[in-house]
């Protein structure tokens, strides 16, 4: 059993949670250049697509491990 506390707990998914968000805001670039180019390579966007699907999934699993945190007695 982990000795975290809840607040130390909340503190290390947040942070995880913002480092993903980068990632994803970075990728969304990535693909935004990538179809700026005068012949975009799809498979290159496809894998950036893959990428930031990939994230969001991740997200989506943090912010439900933050609810169940946050619903923990202090």
């Amino acid at each position: 059993m982990t000795m975290l506390s809840k607040n130390e707990k909340v503190q290390i998914i947040e942070s995880r949670l913002r480092g993903l968000e980068y990632k994803k805001f970075g990728l969304e670039i990535d693909l935004l250049v990538e179809n700026a180019k005068t012949t975009p390579d799809s498979e290159s966007a496809s894998n950036i697509e893959g990428a930031i699907q990939e994230v969001s999934v991740q997200l989506s699993v943090l912010n439900s491990e933050l609810a169940d945190v946050n619903a923990l007695a202090e």
